[in-house]
């Protein structure tokens, strides 16, 4: 399968190229396209909130599938998004935000994108930064008072941003995030 896919994506490059179709990305084009927040913070949006703020907007847009205090409806599929910090070296690893993500720009980048689940990317950057915050501070990640936005959200210290091992293929080389 991988070995069609990079065949067809050769392909699809030459007759992009005989044919005059399509042209490279320009950084102008990525940008306006708004990828990716790295994990340095890289593409946060202006703007800003604290989990005080976003306790209300996670109760009207994430608490159906979440709960209120981030637990989860296993029944329902939907994961708990709290809780579970120190778990994951254990027999019963508990993954959720709090948990098993290595950078908090990660966990904007990710609400902003795909939450709500029903309306993606409808809500303003304020909110997303309050909905994160309050989302961080039910693992007691951040506290309630504390305001997140592009400068202070990547300097969150995630309790298992040392938990991950570096790829053994990059050893050595400098991150690009």
């Amino acid at each position: 399968m991988l070995r069609a896919l990079l065949i067809l994506g050769c392909v699809s490059l030459a007759w992009a190229q005989k044919y005059g179709v399509g042209k490279p990305a320009t950084a102008a084009d990525i940008a306006a396209r708004d990828y990716s927040v790295s994990a340095r913070g890289v593409g946060l949006p202006p703007g800003g909130g604290s989990a005080k703020e976003g306790q209300e907007l996670y109760v009207k847009h994430c608490s159906t599938c979440h709960g209120l205090k981030g637990e989860g409806d296993a029944e329902q599929g939907n994961p708990a998004i709290a809780g579970g910090v120190g778990t994951l070296a254990s027999a019963k690893p508990v993954r959720t935000v709090g948990s098993y993500w290595p950078y908090a720009p990660g966990v904007f980048d990710y609400i902003r994108r795909a939450m709500p689940y029903d309306n993606p990317r409808t809500l303003k950057a304020d909110e997303y930064f309050a909905i994160t915050a309050y989302v961080l501070s039910l693992s007691g990640v951040v506290k309630p008072e504390e305001r997140l936005d592009a400068k202070s959200l990547p300097e969150v210290k995630m309790p298992n941003r040392d938990g991950f091992v570096p790829d053994p293929r990059v050893a050595g080389k400098k991150p690009v995030y």
